[in-house]
């Protein structure tokens, strides 16, 4: 304020004594007043049009530097120029904070979709794309209810109470392969409300699994139990001779051998799940375990059949896996067993070890059985699935045997492969990786390996 008083006197007393100068003898003092009120004048003028100037640069946009001098306007000028830089990097910062919130919401595994007080579509994440089906261009502002059309979304939607959340299908959702969805919604603001799904598929199915795994569980000890609990009351209540005894004594040792069998195979499957994968520095003698196989193999022939099988064993001296000797001798015992238990009495089994030209390695064991139907292959390695189940607990089998086989396989970084042809026969082969074989120049004088767990 006062630079703008000491422009206005200077400007009055240079245009008075200019007044002063140029007026006739007498009149000096009249022509300096009124020289004097004309720069008055001038100067108003002067001064409105810079602040006209800061006028219409705020009307631009103040897009561009303006020099209105010292004084009141070009104070204001930097004042209001200050004002709108710092304005300017407070919104450059929160459109960048925007951004990356909405980066961190669209990087999450969740569905998430923004919905205002009409529930229409504000904004929606990737995760809610494939959940949902949404289209970016052409859904938004849509209204969910007319593009998520579940009944049980639409009544959990319009009853306004978003204290739970509701399971519903997925859009790729079908009979032979279900999608469950689990949706959340949230309310946030004024009206808003926050949408949230999440893909619980996996957790559906392995929930499933645990039901069926409890109630094979279950069934499969209660079966032997129930047999020896019968066994049991029969000694107990009827007088029975010697070989009558005889024979309700070996009933009731195979039950229980049934459920020793199943229990040291769960605990197998519990193992190989929980323990470390096998060292790749431990290497076993092939030629070691096909030996000891092939006496386990035959003794279990003459068990369960009376005439024994063709047993064939095809080995490859010098020959070492690396891995747990443990779990290599438990996967090719399991395998040689089912083919003893369902192959029929003199036919041949065939169990081979050989090395393929990439340096990988190969277990095979083939048999000469009934062959298994083409569309239970894929589910053969499911815990307690059985082709045949009144047969499978006739020959003594668990249902485990081929599950513990693919786990072992898979610790191993092996693959197997199953191939049957009903009433030919069938083949199940474990492939070994090349970094876990190798020949040795010797044979190896290591400890016999254990027997099948």
């Amino acid at each position: 304020m006062l630079w703008r008083f000491v422009t206005l006197v200077l400007c009055q007393v240079c245009v008075a004594a200019l007044g002063w100068f140029v007026a006739t003898p007498g009149d000096e003092w009249t022509m300096a007043l009124a020289f004097a009120l004309a720069g008055s004048f001038l100067w108003f003028v002067m001064d409105c049009m810079r602040g006209l100037r800061l006028l219409r640069w705020l009307r631009e946009g103040a897009v561009s530097d303006l020099n209105l001098g010292n004084g009141l306007w070009g104070e204001s000028y930097e004042r209001v120029r200050r004002m709108l830089r710092a304005g300017s990097r407070l919104a450059v910062e929160s459109d960048n904070r925007l951004e990356d919130f909405l980066a961190a919401l669209q990087a999450s595994p969740n569905g998430v979709v923004l919905l205002d007080s009409d529930a229409r579509i504000e904004w929606f994440n990737q995760t809610a794309v494939e959940h949902f089906g949404f289209d970016a261009r052409r859904d938004m502002l849509q209204h969910i209810g007319n593009l998520v059309r579940d009944p049980g979304f639409t009544a959990y939607l319009s009853a306004r109470n978003f204290l739970h959340d509701i399971n519903m299908p997925g859009r790729d959702s079908s009979a032979s392969k279900p999608v469950k969805l689990s949706v959340h919604l949230h309310p946030y603001g004024e009206g808003r409300v926050l949408l949230l799904s999440r893909d619980i598929t996996a957790v559906e199915q392995a929930e499933a699994m645990r039901r069926d795994f409890v109630a094979n569980v279950s069934h499969e000890i209660r079966t032997p139990l129930t047999v020896l609990a019968g066994f049991v009351e029969t000694l107990q209540t009827l007088s029975l001779n010697e070989q009558e005894r005889q024979r309700y004594l070996g009933l009731m040792s195979q039950q229980a051998q049934r459920m020793q069998s199943l229990v040291n195979d769960l605990l197998t499957l519990s193992r190989l799940e929980g323990s470390p994968l096998p060292s790749v520095h431990d290497w076993v003698s092939v030629d070691l375990m096909m030996r000891q196989c092939e006496q386990d193999a035959m003794g279990l022939s003459q068990i369960l059949w009376e005439q024994p099988h063709d047993l064939v064993f095809k080995r490859t001296p010098g020959c070492e896996i690396a891995g747990s000797s443990t779990e290599i001798h438990s996967a090719v015992s399991n395998l040689i067993s089912n083919a003893i238990r369902y192959t029929p009495v003199g036919r041949r089994i065939e169990v081979e070890f050989s090395l393929l030209p990439a340096g990988s390695a190969v277990f095979h064991v083939r048999d000469q059985g009934p062959g298994i139907a083409l569309e239970h292959i894929p589910r053969l390695t499911e815990r307690f699935y059985r082709v045949d189940r009144s047969r499978s607990r006739d020959t003594g089998g668990t249902g485990l045997g081929l599950a513990i086989v693919k786990h072992v396989s898979q610790r191993h970084g092996a693959e197997l492969s199953i191939e049957s042809v009903p009433g030919k026969g069938s083949v199940f082969s474990i492939c070994f990786p090349p970094h876990r074989v190798r020949q040795s120049p010797s044979e190896l004088t290591l400890a016999p390996v254990a027997k099948s767990v």
